[in-house]
């Protein structure tokens, strides 16, 4: 069903609830004000004939009885009777001399309990009451026809109706002209989404000045289409350096080979030119193990094996490891304001990644240090655990902050130095994997620090976080 006609008939049925209750209530309050009305006035004539009766030295009956077809009631055909405690009748009038009313006996003894009895007899209204003074009890029995009274309720019957058919069309025209407005930001969103592909990912949706839900809907879209572009804009980067990378040795690769294969040659020169394809497919084979890192580290936390992980222990192995990379590289550790328990050291992650991320940044700090040194400094701090990496080198400049962290992307006076460009990249996504933050702070010439921030195991488990 189309949501335009689901709104209209939800408007509709809102407006059939609303117009039933207000129709329901109108009849109910107007029958109970007839029905009270005519209690009320065969009350009072039950009263008056009654005083009349209780003074037969004054009034006797005949006189009463011209009285009753004198007195004005509003009710037609009305009957006024009245009986002794022994349930006689010493008293009747009636409008029409051939109408007769047979009251039974169970109604005059209720109407000694209760007081009076309202009741329906051959489609009249009637009223029994117990009339009590000093020298007199009776019970008085007044019944009459509420013509005006029903033709009134009549009216008002069809006045409801009317106006309540009225009022279910209106409201069910106004739900579906409201629905077209309602919903026509939605088709605008809706056109000009669909006119977005992967050529023209740079077209926003139009968010209007009104700050109301389609402005929040349509700026979402938009952020939504941000982050795609910027996807897009890294997925081609990627790819052009990528191919780049790895086309650069095979073109020596073959290059080589087929020089070599020209003429023959002496076995040193075979020997040499084997030496050099071999680096060539030692570096492919380096760049290759690292794209495959980085597309697991561009992955999500579901698909890795997580585990509780000790950073003080992920640090301590680094000198160790950092030298067997290169032996002039130095790194030394520094522990500051630790916690005296130590589960608040302990992290959820995948202690392959954490120590890759870890070793990159560690690496690149002696590689671009003059004294090819690194200083890690462990610290707690308010359910989170901060790594700062220290160099001593170059520097960055702060243009450049923004983009180390870009897959193969290299600061312009580094270009010469040995690598691929992606180990900022790397780190940086697998700490954003494990729900942590690193930022940079540099200045040139004097050298540079990496801070990294992962929250520990304890605060994600009181937060459900991981």
């Amino acid at each position: 069903m189309p949501v335009r006609l689901r709104i209209t008939l939800l408007f509709t049925a809102l407006g059939f609830l609303i117009l039933s209750l207000v129709c329901v209530s109108v009849y109910f309050f107007f029958y109970n004000a007839r029905l009270n009305g005519i209690q009320a006035r065969l009350t009072n004539r039950a009263i008056t004939t009654a005083r009349l009766l209780s003074q037969a030295e004054i009034f006797d009956k005949e006189l009463i009885r011209r009285i009753d077809s004198s007195t004005t009631l509003t009710l037609k055909n009305k009957i006024v009777q009245a009986y002794d405690y022994q349930n006689h009748r010493i008293y009747n009038y009636r409008d029409k001399p051939s109408d007769t009313l047979t009251i039974a006996e169970d109604v005059l003894d209720d109407s000694r309990v209760n007081g009076s009895v309202f009741f329906e007899v051959r489609g009249k209204e009637a009223l029994a009451f117990h009339y009590t003074d000093a020298s007199t009890r009776l019970v008085m029995v007044v019944a009459g026809e509420d013509v005006e009274g029903k033709q009134n309720l009549q009216l008002l019957t069809r006045i409801l109706l009317f106006s309540f058919m009225g009022g279910i069309i209106i409201t069910f025209v106004g739900g579906y002209l409201f629905s077209k407005g309602l919903l026509r930001p939605i088709k605008k969103i809706a056109d000009e989404v669909s006119e977005i592909s992967a050529q023209s990912l740079t077209t926003r949706i139009n968010t209007g000045t009104v700050r109301d839900e389609w402005y929040y809907l349509s700026n979402t879209m938009n952020a939504l289409l941000n982050r795609l572009q910027e996807s897009f804009d890294l997925q081609k980067r990627f790819i052009a350096n990528a191919s780049h990378e790895l086309s650069t040795p095979l073109t020596s690769i073959s290059s080589q080979l087929e020089i070599a294969l020209q003429r023959e040659r002496s076995a040193s020169e075979y020997r040499n030119t084997i030496h050099s394809v071999y680096q060539d497919v030692r570096q492919m084979t380096r760049l290759t193990q690292t794209l495959l890192e980085f597309a697991k580290a561009s992955g999500s936390a579901g698909g890795l094996e997580i585990e509780q992980v000790r950073m003080d222990e992920i640090v301590l192995q680094l000198p160790a490891e950092v030298s067997k990379y290169k032996k002039e590289y130095i790194v030394l550790v520094e522990f500051q304001d630790l916690p005296e328990n130590e589960e608040q050291l302990i992290v959820y992650g995948n202690e392959a990644l954490l120590f890759m991320a870890m070793k990159n940044i560690v690496v690149n700090a002696c590689k671009y240090s003059n004294d090819h040194k690194a200083i890690i400094k462990l610290a707690y701090d308010k359910e989170a655990i901060i790594v700062t990496i220290l160099d001593k080198g170059k520097g960055i400049p702060e243009s450049e902050w923004q983009n180390i962290f870009q897959p193969f992307y290299r600061v312009q006076e580094n270009t010469n130095e040995e690598g691929f460009g992606l180990g900022l990249s790397l780190s940086g996504r697998i700490i954003k994997l494990h729900k942590g933050h690193i930022a940079v702070q540099s200045q040139v010439g004097e050298g540079s620090s990496f801070i990294i921030t992962l929250p520990t195991a304890l605060s994600l488990k009181n937060n459900a976080g991981f």
